[in-house]
């Protein structure tokens, strides 16, 4: 790297920020300015300075995404799944970035009807998805929405399946998905606020109707929660749900009479969460009613839904976190977590001979996939590992065989799976807990703490990072690379306790876990400080940057990408996007004792005089969930504070929100350039 080349510096504007009688003061506040001409200006410099300063992983880069390119099947498709009298498939076609949706009538043998080729959708555009796809009951007209910017706003329409052509129906800003009743001529949709994009509004549409005349169903006033709408499996149901990050309520409307009014199922109660599922006379409520904080299944008749009338048909239990339930005609299946590892239990309704799925090894992720028919014995379910590609099985819940419909194909002739060495660990934390990590490397790896490690975790609003296989990831593990995740606290990988203890006033949980996790590996010999890397996106971005304020020492490189970073003045601005409904995770900063907390770990707030890891930090300027003005906020203080002559990279796509590229083939590209930054950090040059 040139040492010539200088990094670009952005202007120091004052802002003093007071809450508390605290005063902050922000020299890079003007960079929240999307439509300034200098902000763009400053985006652009860094985007010049971190290519001219990567110019000689050009070649690198190019070879490590024809390399991943060429493990993906390109004319891939899914495994068909049968709806209504229809086998509907997904697939991809060679050279072609994006899905084609199809579907073929009451056999695998009938002629294919293409409903969408999101190819064609997205020429022209930098950026295409589609975000939902509802098929009528008469299966003759197609519901679809598409976003075209990356901000998750989205623009919803009807296609006539059998003529081809789109209805004059066409209704902007909108949350993503809609839903049919029964009449195949009315339907419910969600609209967002349009600053925060919150979804609040569920409005009832008729076709061939102006979407101004729709009727307001329901809005959701309390600014911390969000709405969604969707349809029970028993298809007798269309359910709107209310929730925030601790407390939910559904409504619920019979499908055949659309404009009837919704009845509340139970209100909602501060703390209180369940999920509804319908059977026959009944619905199957998973919640944590009763302090049943790793969940619980209830049941109750259909017309007595409140909670009074809820009885217990799956008590809780200390050690086993309640993760889902879906219903079949004879039995019950249930996803569990124990000790850290999925496991599907099948229960008969007769009440006879349940049990669990046998799984060997302790660094896979097993879990239902799409099970939309009732009546059948097949439960069809996901199988993966870090070393094992993803399967899709049906099992059958009768007789006990699995047919594995599909196997993930990895191209190219090399990969063998008796190759990797998938182990689970465990690093003792601070205050004494004991956090997983599991890990992947090539067989005949010495533990001489010569090998590069990469570490990934999250650690956020109770996601589970579950070991699972990625093709791309070989490219790192074939050049020496150890893989590792770090189930850290925050997450709810061992129960719901693992996140309530990595959350609001205990979120230091998360970072200092995360700092053992390295030390462990350290010590253990996998890796050593020279060679250690770690990653996180989003609110695993935030754990990025408070582990490189917090222990800098530890990492030779760091890759944040979309990262949360600054922690307090997003939480006081409620104009932006998700950050009300954020309060049960982080705390809400106009109380005092939560302002001081999040103060104390507040990535952007901590940065100091010292020496940082090498550091490539990636954003999108039209990001709806981390605003692009937190890394360049950030970026901007580092190269204005830090210590030593380690790199640090502000890479913004212009085009592209949260999820990055939409394309499937643009996304690697993306990945080709973190890989790039590690392999050249480490010196390996092919």
């Amino acid at each position: 790297m040139s040492e010539n080349i200088q990094p670009p510096v952005a202007k120091i504007i004052p802002k003093t920020l007071e809450k508390h009688g605290d005063v902050r003061i922000d020299n890079y506040y003007w960079l929240n300015e999307r439509e300034n001409p200098e902000v763009i200006d400053y985006l652009n410099k860094e985007n010049e300075y971190y290519q001219k300063m990567t110019a000689h992983t050009q070649t690198l880069q190019k070879e490590l995404f024809d390399e991943m390119k060429s493990r993906i099947k390109e004319d891939d498709s899914s495994v068909p799944y049968l709806f209504n009298g229809y086998y509907y498939i997904t697939r991809y076609e060679t050279g072609k970035d994006y899905p084609i949706y199809s579907r073929k009538k009451g056999s695998l043998d009938a002629k294919e009807e293409i409903l969408f080729d999101c190819n064609e959708l997205a020429k022209g555009k930098s950026y295409f998805q589609l975000g939902s796809l509802s098929v009528s009951p008469d299966n003759k007209l197609a519901l679809f929405s598409t976003d075209v910017v990356g901000r998750r706003i989205y623009t919803m329409q009807v296609k006539n399946l059998e003529t081809g052509k789109l209805l004059s129906d066409k209704i902007e800003n909108v949350s993503g998905n809609g839903v049919w009743a029964n009449d195949n001529k009315t339907f419910f949709y969600v609209t967002q606020d349009k600053k925060t994009l919150r979804s609040d509004k569920v409005f009832r549409h008729q076709i061939g109707t102006a979407d101004t005349k729709d009727p307001l169903v329901f809005e959701e006033k309390d600014d911390t929660f969000n709405v969604g709408i969707g349809k029970e499996k028993s298809k007798k149901y269309i359910v709107i749900q209310s929730g925030s990050t601790l407390t939910t309520e559904y409504q619920i409307l019979p499908t055949d009479t659309p404009n009837g009014a919704f009845k509340v199922f139970q209100p909602r109660i501060r703390g209180l969460e369940y999920s509804i599922s319908h059977y026959d006379d009944s619905f199957y409520i998973l919640t944590n009613k009763d302090k049943a904080t790793n969940f619980k299944v209830m049941k109750t008749p259909e017309n007595a839904t409140t909670k009074d009338n809820w009885k217990d048909l799956i008590p809780h239990r200390k050690d086993v976190l309640v993760e889902d339930i879906e219903i079949f005609k004879d039995y019950l299946v249930v996803s569990e977590r124990t000790n850290g590892l999925s496991k599907i239990r099948i229960m008969p309704w007769s009440g006879k001979g349940e049990y669990y799925l046998p799984f060997e090894i302790e660094t896979y992720t097993a879990s239902p996939t799409t099970n939309l028919d009732f009546d059948t014995d097949i439960l069809r379910y996901s199988y993966q590992s870090m070393g094992t590609p993803s399967s899709v099985i049906d099992f059958n819940m009768k007789t006990k065989t699995k047919e594995v419909k599909k196997e993930q194909e990895v191209l190219g002739g090399k990969f063998d799976k008796n190759n990797y060495t998938e182990e689970r660990l465990w690093a003792t934390a601070t205050d004494g807990t004991k956090i997983p990590i599991s890990v992947i490397y090539k067989k005949g790896i010495k533990k001489d703490g010569k090998n590069p490690l990469l570490l990934y975790a999250y650690g956020s609003y109770g996601a589970t990072m579950d070991p699972y296989f990625s093709s791309t990831r070989l490219t790192l593990l074939d050049r020496g690379f150890i893989y590792a995740i770090a189930h850290i606290r925050g997450g709810e990988d061992l129960g719901r306790e693992w996140y309530e203890n990595g959350k609001l006033l205990k979120k230091k949980n998360t970072f200092t876990d995360f700092i053992d996790c390295s030390k462990f590996v350290i010590a253990e010999k996998f890796t050593s400080k020279e060679h250690l890397y770690a990653e996180g996106g989003s609110a695993g971005g935030l754990l990025m940057g408070a582990v490189v304020n917090m222990a800098p020492e530890l990492y030779n490189g760091v890759i944040a990408q979309v990262p949360f970073v600054d922690v307090i003045t997003t939480m006081l601005d409620d104009s932006i996007p998700l950050t009300t409904g954020e309060y049960d995770e982080w705390g809400n900063p106009n109380d005092k004792v939560a302002y001081d907390y999040m103060k104390s770990y507040s990535p952007y707030d901590n940065v100091k005089p010292q020496e940082y890891p090498n550091m490539y930090v990636s954003t999108g300027l039209h990001d709806s969930q981390v605003q692009y003005f937190e890394p360049a906020k950030w970026v901007a203080k580092l190269r204005a504070t830090k210590t030593g002559k380690n790199v640090l990279f502000l890479d913004t796509n212009m085009d592209a929100g949260h999820g990055g590229a939409s394309g499937r083939f643009e996304a690697l590209k993306e990945l080709a350039k973190e890989f790039a930054f590690l392999l050249d950090l480490e010196g390996i040059k092919k």
